[in-house]
């Protein structure tokens, strides 16, 4: 598996339009969930960079259940065959939007795009150059930065958490503007709201990601602040993307792990209080021998879950590869 690498300058091309080899019909995939901009500015801004390309290309736009396209999308749509529009019936998240918008899209390579201005659309050349170059997938790396200290600081830590989980470190996993054949969409395990490890779940399953620096956009600069409920769910998110990536495998080594820290910490405050009645302690009124009975039994039943996921990935087992093959001789 090999660890990301960034790119910082393009691959230039002489004058007039811009050929990229090796690569075929282009998707564009615009998950609109929360926030939004004016989405027919976004498809005339990315879709001039992508009428210089030979390849033709289509834009599909995916709206959660509680957001209405705009008129001016929808005229778009009804005009523009290349526009296409796709609507929840109620609110299923990001993550699902992307599994859609992968599901009905009909390019060889898929781009994603937030619903909004995250990097220069100009930037999209060096994407398409690094695919082209032979990366499965390609993240940008919104640099040089315009954020604000918060949003720096917020980036960097979460880049941190997921490069201790995932082993690799990358730049700006976060941001929404990838490039990825349709083979790596096709094979990522995306459900709830791991959209935001796509570039990690892609390295994962055995796939080559690079990272490319692409100017951030002057609009994505501006602080973001949420609540308290956001960090909390990003933490679980987190922690659901820690088990995924170490122990999917192998639920014992997780399970047993922390079970055996329980039974030898029951064990050991047992053994205390057994030294202690055999002393002339009195222990039946003391809260420290339900404890260590407590430890004892969480120990018991944390040994027996990891088991049971052994259990059901031998079972599993015969109908998911835990491999890839890049090259046949």
């Amino acid at each position: 598996m090999s660890a990301p690498q960034t790119l910082m300058e393009p691959a230039t091309g002489p004058s007039g339009p811009r050929t990229v080899a090796g690569l075929g019909f282009i998707s564009v995939v615009v998950p609109v969930v929360e926030r939004a901009d004016d989405l027919v500015a976004v498809y005339r801004a990315f879709g001039r960079e992508l009428d210089a390309l030979p390849q033709k290309h289509e834009f599909l736009f995916v709206f959660d259940g509680s957001i209405t396209p705009a008129p001016e999308l929808v005229a778009l749509a009804r005009q523009n065959e290349g526009v296409r529009i796709l609507r929840f019936a109620r609110e299923f998240g990001e993550t699902a939007a992307l599994q859609l918008g992968i599901e009905k899209s009909r390019g060889d390579l898929i781009i994603t795009l937030p619903a909004y201005f995250q990097v220069q659309p100009e930037g999209i050349h060096r994407l398409l150059d690094a695919v082209s170059a032979g990366a499965d997938m390609v993240v940008a790396n919104r640099s040089p930065r315009l954020d604000g200290w918060l949003n720096r600081m917020q980036s960097r830590a979460f880049q941190s958490i997921i490069g201790g989980a995932s082993e690799h470190r990358f730049h700006d996993m976060a941001c929404g503007v990838r490039v990825m054949r349709r083979p790596v969409a096709q094979a990522l395990p995306l459900y709830g709201d791991l959209h935001r490890f796509i570039p990690a779940l892609a390295l994962r399953e055995g796939f080559r990601v690079d990272e490319v620096a692409v100017p951030q956009h002057p609009g994505d600069a501006r602080m973001r602040v949420y609540g308290p409920g956001v960090y909390v769910r990003r933490l679980l998110d987190l922690a659901a993307f820690f088990f995924l990536a170490k122990f999917t495998e192998k639920p014992l080594r997780f399970f047993g792990l922390v079970g055996s820290l329980f039974i030898a910490a029951g064990t050991a405050l047992s053994l205390v209080l057994f030294i202690q009645r055999v002393d002339g302690q009195g222990i039946a009124n003391r809260p420290a021998l339900l404890l260590a009975v407590l430890f004892l039994a969480l120990g018991v039943q944390l040994m027996g879950l990891g088991l049971v996921g052994e259990i059901i990935v031998h079972l599993r087992a015969p109908h998911r590869r835990a491999y890839r093959v890049r090259e046949r001789a």
